[in-house]
């Protein structure tokens, strides 16, 4: 993706468009493994996926049994589709670095994440909000 001039919006080749998102996974049964390794995996990992897809995190935070995201999109993936890739490329990479060691205290199956997820598009007035609330997760 990329931005018209002087301007927060992206341009493609027929639309200009800002998409943005906030999204929140909790852990399957939301046991506290985001944590160590097994958080710097999957934030790695969530980074990665944008990378690929070209999406951008604007933020990233959470606790031990959850993660608050706010990203950009693209036109062309659906927030459900998105919402679907970063749970499934996260919890396989976690599971494989971390499923006979770490995860096995938790998941005796391969899970991971919640089946639900939380998922909102993002306005001009409550960016500056929402990017707030998730720079403070985890501080008490």
């Amino acid at each position: 993706m990329r931005k018209k001039d002087n301007t927060d919006y992206y341009i493609n080749q027929h639309s200009c468009f800002l998409l943005q998102y906030h999204i929140v996974f909790v852990t399957k049964y939301r046991h506290p493994v985001l944590t160590g390794k097994v958080k710097d995996v999957v934030y790695e990992r969530i980074h990665y996926v944008a990378d690929q897809r070209g999406f951008h995190i604007l933020e990233i935070n959470g606790e031990s049994d959850h993660v608050h995201i706010l990203m950009e999109a693209d036109t062309t993936t659906s927030p459900a589709e998105l919402a679907n890739v970063l749970k499934t490329q996260t919890a396989r990479k976690a599971r494989k670095l971390y499923g006979e060691t770490i995860l096995k205290k938790y998941y005796w199956k391969p899970y991971f994440w919640s089946d639900s997820y939380f998922i909102s598009s993002v306005s001009e007035n409550s960016l500056h909000t929402i990017k707030q609330y998730i720079r403070n997760q985890g501080k008490r």
